[in-house]
């Protein structure tokens, strides 16, 4: 130390005047400081709804680390048989949840990952969430769902209906129909077609099924911006789920709006005024601050009141940023029960079986494009769940593995087209490009031969197939589309799903760091809301990053999988563009036997 000290002084630098005496040894300088003289780090949480459950993560605002994760699986799941408490059976194509599950997430999730993470209530600086959409439910005025009710508990329209709650196709058939006769801008705006998911579809299904749940309730709100609203206490709408889902479009008049309240009454009469009645005109960009935790919400989740809230934002929309795409040519697959395709671009096109065009509605400054297909995820489970063989099951439990990887081990070893099967990947409907979830799975080439790990490679396969349709709906119209970036439980999975989707996009694709990329995309959302970042931009060059590891197509698969992919466009083109209806014809005979 002393001969340190004196060569400072022959060099003349400058310093402090310090008594070495009172230096402890060894000389620690964070044990010299006072306590009041360390800063803690800074946390946001994000809280990601998803179809199954409901995850919280907290995140270094500064690093982007993520130091604590917690999920909680609802209760009820997606309700799809029978109401809680109801032996009545529900009809075809229902999908409904409970919002008492959502409020149990963030009284679940919240105070553990907390404690998970050693982190205090006064180091986080906001909350933001994000949701599946078209997620929708009707409340009274204090934000209270019907569901609650016991006079309107037995009424499947008084629940959430979840984004794949597909019986409202024929509302939607109706809202398409008479949207192209009055040539309305939200036919162009979703791509030549509104879909059933979406919030007017729902809307209309409940006014016609059940005009008494629609007189009792005093506003229809997207569950993202209900779960806002039990936070905060004030209800806070975002332009997000406004613009993708429920009709609020660009040009409208001079600006953006939702549809006329002439063109609405011909959708039935009691919704000419459904607009300024029972939804609401003011709505927020994303990353803007809702409000505060009430004191309420404050005991309950151990945040402390008045802790910022972000305005509530969409599942895949606030993961392009968690990818760290910021611009445009990068196309971002979320992928899980469903995939959703987000990509961001300068201008505005109209592209077949988009989902919605919103400026601003992913990254500000830009247009942002969702497209999607309604099943993946899914339609592995099903397979797995309904049509696999038990001694598949035998040999999963002899080697430790779960049956999907017993499957794909075994469809890995195959080359493409080796097993002669292919399908459609429309178990769920088709989203995108279609847009019709009155279409159903197809599998082709099977014969007494096939085993179950074949059918398997071929839904995979399917589901490639159907992003390359969406891929080439966009290229096709000057959509730029260079790179694609992954993320959701699926890539987490299965690198080999993501082979076979490099080889079929013959694009090289980029996996997100987190494993949690809603989660922490709303959390980033949160930092900007809470001004810690000026821009979700900013909050991406810290907190977001991707893995090192790229998904490089294989130019010898790629070039088999052009031609199923060719053969894969018949099908595609003779079932859901042609004038063959038998998968319509077939369900409107299960709905008919149904009722």
């Amino acid at each position: 130390m002393i001969a340190r000290l004196s060569w400072l002084l022959s060099k003349k630098c400058f310093l402090p005047l310090i008594d070495l005496s009172v230096i402890p040894r060894p000389y620690s300088l964070k044990k010299s400081l006072k306590p009041h003289m360390i800063t803690p780090d800074k946390f946001v949480i994000g809280v990601d709804f998803g179809t199954l459950s409901g995850r919280a993560v907290i995140v270094n605002v500064d690093t982007g680390e993520e130091v604590g994760t917690a999920v909680y699986e609802y209760p009820d799941g997606v309700i799809t048989e029978t109401l809680p408490g109801d032996r009545k059976k529900l009809q075809p194509d229902t999908a409904l949840q409970n919002p008492r599950d959502y409020v149990d997430v963030l009284k679940i999730t919240i105070p553990k990952v907390m404690r998970k993470a050693k982190i205090s209530a006064e180091q986080v600086i906001g909350i933001g969430t994000d949701f599946t959409a078209c997620t929708m439910l009707p409340v009274r005025k204090d934000g209270t769902p019907l569901s609650y009710d016991k006079k309107y508990a037995k009424n499947p329209h008084a629940w959430v209906k979840l984004w794949k709650h597909h019986s409202a196709q024929p509302e939607a058939n109706t809202i398409n129909n008479l949207g192209e006769k009055h040539g309305e801008e939200f036919i162009r705006t979703y791509g030549g077609k509104y879909s059933s998911e979406w919030f007017f579809s729902k809307l209309l299904e409940t006014v016609n099924d059940a005009p008494e749940i629609y007189d009792a309730a005093d506003r229809f709100i997207e569950a993202a911006d209900w779960i806002v609203w039990q936070l905060t206490g004030v209800e806070t709408r975002n332009l997000c789920t406004a613009g993708y889902k429920a009709m609020w479009v660009y040009p409208y008049g001079e600006g953006w709006a939702y549809p006329s309240p002439h063109f609405l009454r011909t959708l039935h009469p009691k919704l000419e005024n459904v607009v300024n009645e029972k939804l609401s005109t003011a709505l927020s960009p994303l990353g803007t601050l809702a409000g505060g935790v009430t004191p309420e919400m404050a005991v309950l989740t151990g945040l402390n009141p008045g802790t910022p809230v972000c305005v509530g934002n969409v599942d895949a929309h606030a993961a392009v940023p968690a990818c760290t795409v910021t611009e445009e040519g990068k196309l971002v697959m979320i992928m899980g029960t469903s995939t959703c395709h987000m990509l961001l671009g300068k201008y505005k096109q109209e592209v077949e079986g988009m989902c919605g065009v919103v400026k601003d509605g992913i990254i500000g400054g830009y247009w942002g494009y969702e497209a999607g297909q309604s099943g993946v995820g899914d339609i592995f489970n099903w397979y797995v769940d309904n049509q696999v063989p038990h001694s598949v099951y035998k040999e999963a439990k002899k080697k430790g593995l779960s049956v999907h990887d017993v499957l794909t081990r075994a469809a890995a070893k195959m080359q493409p087209g080796e097993s002669g099967i292919l399908a459609l990947d429309w178990f769920n409907g088709n989203r995108s490009v279609l847009v019709d979830a009155d279409l159903t799975g197809l599998v082709v080439g099977a014969n007494l031969s096939t085993k179950p790990h074949e059918i398997y490679r071929a839904l995979i396969e399917a589901t490639a197939f159907g992003t390359r349709k969406i891929i080439e709906a966009f290229t096709n119209k000057g959509v730029q589309i260079d790179e694609i970036y992954a993320c959701g439980g699926l890539p987490e999975r299965n690198k080999f799903l993501m082979q076979i989707y490099a080889d079929v996009t013959e694009r090289p694709i980029k996996l997100a760091a987190s494993k949690q990329t809603c989660a922490l995309g709303a959390a980033m959302h949160a930092a900007v809301a809470a001004g810690y970042y000026e821009t979700i931009q900013d909050a991406a060059r810290k907190m977001a990053r991707v893995r090192k590891e790229v998904f490089t197509p294989n130019k010898e698969a790629s070039a088999i999988y052009r031609q199923l992919y060719d053969e894969y466009t018949q099908l595609h083109d003779l079932f859901g563009r042609g004038k063959i209806s038998t998968m319509k014809a077939l369900k409107e005979l299960k709905r008919q036997q149904s009722e």
